[in-house]
C-alpha cells in the first residue's frame, strides 16, 4: 500500500517535472529566459548600506594609496633598476662566480661609477651653472635685441620683468622655498637616493628566489610555461632599462665632444642635460636639443645653426643605428602603443611613469601574444 502510494507520488512528481518545460513554454512570450530567482537583497536598507560600505572602502583604499604613492614609486624604480642590472649579474654567473659575488661586483662597480662621475662632474657643473645664471641677464638683453622679440616685449614687458626677477637675487630662494627649502630638498634627495640604492641591492640579491616563490604559486601543470614567460619578461625589461641607460650615456658623451669642439659654453652641464632628457620617451631628445640650440644661438648664429644640424643628424644616427644595436630587439612595441603607454604612464606617475611605461607595455604585449591570442584562436 505504502509502496504503491510512494510509487504514485514519485510517478506524479516525475510527470510534473516532465510537464514543467511545457508549462514554461506557455509563459515563454512573457518570460523567454525563465522565471527570475529570489532577489539577493532582503531589504532596500541593506542594499544601500552595503553600497555605501563599498564606496567608503574604495575611498579609504584610494587615500591609502595616495599616502604611500611616493614609497610605491621608490619601490618600483628600485625594482626596475635591479632588473636592469640583472643581465650583468647573470653574465658574471655564467663565468663561474656565485650569485652573491656577482651581485657584489656589479653593485660595487655601480657605486664606483657614480662616485667617480660625481667627483668629475659636480665641481665644474656647479661652476658652469653659477656662471650661466650670472650671465642670464646678458643673454636676455641679447634676446631683446631681436626685432620680433623686442616687439613682443614692448607689448607685454616680459623680458624686463624677467630681468628684474633674476637681478633681484630671489630666484633661487623662490624656486626652492628659501634656505630651509634648499636644505630640505637636498636632504630628501639624498635620503631617496640611499633608499633606492639599498632597495635595489635587496631586489637584485633576492630576484631569483623571489621569482622561484612566485612560480610556485602557479599550478604545477602550467608552471614550466609561466616560468618561461616570466623569465622572458624579466629579460626584456632588463634589456630595455640597461639599453636605455647606455643610449643616453652615449648621447651625453657625443654631445659633450661636439659642444667642446663648437666652443659652446657650459658644455658639461648641457651634455648632462641631454643625457638625462634622452631617457624620456618621445619628447626627451627634442627637449634637450632645443635647450642646447638656444644656448648656441646666444653664443652666435653660426654656432646655433651648427647645434641644430648636429642634433638632427645625431637623432637619425641614434634612432636607426645606435638604439637598434644596443637594445638588440629587447623591446618590440608598435609606435602607437609606445605613444599611448608613455602618455598613460606620465599621467599616472609623472616622469617615472613615462620612463617605465614602455617596458611594461612590451611585457603586456608578450603575454597577449603568448597567452591571450592563442587561446582566442582555439575557440
Amino acid at each position: 500500500m505504502k509502496d504503491r502510494e510512494g510509487a504514485d507520488v514519485s510517478r506524479s512528481t516525475d510527470t510534473a517535472d516532465l510537464d514543467r518545460p511545457r508549462r514554461d513554454r506557455d509563459t515563454a512570450d512573457l518570460q523567454p529566459f525563465g522565471r527570475p530567482g529570489r532577489p539577493f537583497g532582503s531589504h532596500p536598507f541593506v542594499f544601500g548600506f552595503t553600497a555605501a560600505l563599498g564606496v567608503l572602502t574604495a575611498w579609504i583604499l584610494l587615500q591609502a594609496l595616495n599616502s604611500v604613492a611616493s614609497a610605491l614609486i621608490i619601490i618600483v624604480v628600485s625594482l626596475f633598476l635591479a632588473i636592469g642590472l640583472n643581465p650583468g649579474v647573470e653574465i658574471l654567473e655564467r663565468r663561474g662566480l656565485s650569485r652573491t659575488w656577482s651581485v657584489t661586483v656589479v653593485f660595487i662597480a655601480v657605486i664606483v661609477f657614480f662616485v667617480l662621475f660625481g667627483l668629475a662632474i659636480v665641481p665644474p657643473l656647479t661652476t658652469q651653472m653659477g656662471d650661466f645664471f650670472a650671465k642670464l641677464p646678458d643673454y636676455l638683453q641679447q634676446l631683446q635685441n631681436n626685432p620680433t622679440v623686442r616687439g613682443l616685449d614692448e607689448r607685454f614687458q616680459l623680458i624686463e620683468r624677467l630681468q628684474q626677477y633674476i637681478s633681484s637675487g630671489n630666484m633661487g630662494s623662490q624656486v626652492f622655498g628659501g634656505l630651509l627649502g634648499v636644505a630640505t630638498t637636498v636632504i630628501n634627495a639624498v635620503f631617496t637616493a640611499l633608499t633606492v640604492l639599498i632597495l635595489t641591492l635587496y631586489f637584485l640579491a633576492s630576484l631569483p628566489s623571489t621569482m622561484k616563490w612566485t612560480y610556485r604559486m602557479v599550478p604545477r601543470s602550467r608552471r614550466d610555461r609561466v616560468q618561461l614567460l616570466g623569465d622572458e619578461v624579466i629579460k626584456r625589461i632588463g634589456g630595455y632599462v640597461a639599453g636605455n641607460l647606455i643610449v643616453s650615456l652615449i648621447a651625453g658623451v657625443v654631445t659633450y665632444i661636439f659642444l667642446v669642439i663648437a666652443g659652446v659654453p657650459y658644455a658639461l652641464a648641457l651634455a648632462l642635460l641631454v643625457a638625462i632628457t634622452d631617457l624620456i620617451p618621445l619628447v626627451g631628445a627634442a627637449i634637450g636639443a632645443t635647450i642646447v640650440t638656444l644656448v648656441g644661438l646666444f653664443t652666435s648664429l653660426p654656432v646655433g645653426i651648427a647645434c641644430l644640424i648636429f642634433f638632427i643628424v645625431y637623432q637619425q644616427v641614434e634612432n636607426f643605428w645606435i638604439a637598434p644595436r644596443v637594445m638588440q630587439a629587447n623591446v618590440q612595441v608598435p609606435a602607437v602603443v609606445t605613444v599611448a603607454a608613455a602618455l598613460i604612464g606620465g599621467a599616472l606617475l609623472g616622469l617615472v611613469g613615462a620612463l617605465l611605461a614602455i617596458p611594461v607595455a612590451a611585457a603586456i604585449l608578450l603575454l597577449m601574444q603568448e597567452v591571450v591570442l592563442p587561446r582566442q584562436e582555439r575557440h
